[in-house]
């Protein structure tokens, strides 16, 4: 699809997956950095004009159609890159284990960010809004040594690079963070860590986590 994309997104959160595999694509884009939408009313009003649910990612296509959720956006991407270089086409061994973790951490690991980075929005009672983000980080440690039984190497898919990578490279600079990987993940980290090198996506990374 020629012309330019529009991604809304803003430096660190979840857009920086799609920002990642449109650079990797060399697909033409523009962002739009939206502000933080957890505090800022006028930030959400104008991304949900966009997006109802006012989330990032979200990408308008060069036709004008509006794509969110980050597995969609990632598919959608895929099938405009006949090398099939992000996600292995129909047909390849290797579809079905990408398929299932791309999923597993959209539909499972994800959204302990959305409940424990703003516990309010959820949990009514102040005093139960520690323990239920406690909770829920403890849970995401568990789906994270589930992520990490299953990767290969040196990429997630074995000597396939894919954007189960990317994901891993992002998703690992949230909590638990880094060092929490490196001591009780180590495989994941040593992935996140050889796409941290890759050149083509380095602009992405200085933008996104310009601190490391």
């Amino acid at each position: 699809m020629s012309g330019r994309y529009t991604l809304y997104g803003r430096t660190g959160w979840g857009s920086a997956l799609i920002e990642a595999q449109l650079a990797w694509y060399g697909l033409p884009f523009d962002l739009v950095e939206v502000g933080n939408l957890f505090t800022d009313e006028a930030a959400r009003a104008s991304l949900a004009r966009v997006n109802p649910l006012a989330q990032v990612p979200t990408l308008v296509l060069p036709n004008g159609a509006i794509v969110t959720e980050s597995a969609a956006i990632t598919l959608l991407l895929a099938d405009l890159d006949s090398a099939g270089s992000l996600v292995p086409p129909p047909g390849d061994a290797a579809r079905g284990a990408f398929l299932r973790w791309l999923v597993f951490l959209v539909a499972n690991i994800y959204p302990t960010f959305t409940y424990a980075d703003d516990p309010a929005r959820f949990v009514a009672v102040e005093t139960a809004r520690d323990p239920f983000r406690a909770a829920t980080e403890a849970y995401a440690q568990r789906l994270w040594r589930t992520v990490a039984s299953a990767a290969g190497a040196p990429w997630f898919l074995g000597e396939r690079f894919s954007a189960l990578d990317i994901y891993v490279a992002v998703m690992t600079r949230w909590r638990p963070r880094r060092a929490w990987f490196d001591t009780e993940a180590p495989h994941l980290a040593a992935i996140a860590a050889r796409v941290d090198a890759e050149p083509k996506l380095a602009a992405v990374w200085a933008r996104n986590f310009p601190k490391g």
